[in-house]
C-alpha cells in the first residue's frame, strides 16, 4: 500500500511539473536558435586600425570560409551566424596575420566582438 501510494505521489508531481518543464525546454529551443553576429576591428602592432584587411570566418562543421574586407576603421561583422556551429577567425594583410580566435557553440551569447591584432 505505501509502495501504492509513493507511486500516486511521483505520479501528481510529474504532472504539476510537466507544463513547467516543457515551457522551459521551449524556451531553451528558442535561445538556441536565434542568430548569434559577430563585429570587431582589425588592428595593427601599433594599435592602429588596418583598413582592407581580409577577415576570414571558417564555420568547423562545414568547412565554409566567409570573408569580409574590413572598412576603413579596421572594422568587420559577420551577421546570421548559427548558434549550433563552432566558428574560427582570423585577418591577413601583406602577409601579416592574427592569431585564431575561436567561436564556440557553447557560449550562449548573441554578440561577440573580438579584436583582431596582426603580427
Amino acid at each position: 500500500m505505501k509502495k501504492l501510494f509513493g507511486y500516486a505521489v511521483l505520479g501528481l508531481m510529474l504532472c504539476i511539473a510537466s507544463p513547467f518543464v516543457s515551457r522551459v525546454a521551449a524556451a531553451d529551443r528558442n535561445q538556441q536558435d536565434q542568430p548569434r553576429s559577430l563585429s570587431g576591428h582589425v588592428i595593427d602592432r601599433q594599435d592602429q586600425p588596418v583598413a582592407k584587411a581580409i577577415v576570414y570566418l571558417k564555420n568547423t562543421k562545414s568547412l565554409l570560409v566567409k570573408t569580409y574586407i574590413a572598412d576603413a576603421d579596421g572594422a568587420y561583422r559577420f551577421p546570421a551566424l548559427s548558434p549550433n556551429v563552432d566558428y574560427e577567425v582570423y585577418a591577413e594583410f601583406n602577409g601579416a596575420r592574427s592569431d585564431t580566435k575561436t567561436l564556440s557553440s557553447f557560449d550562449n551569447r548573441k554578440q561577440f566582438n573580438i579584436t583582431l591584432h596582426l603580427k
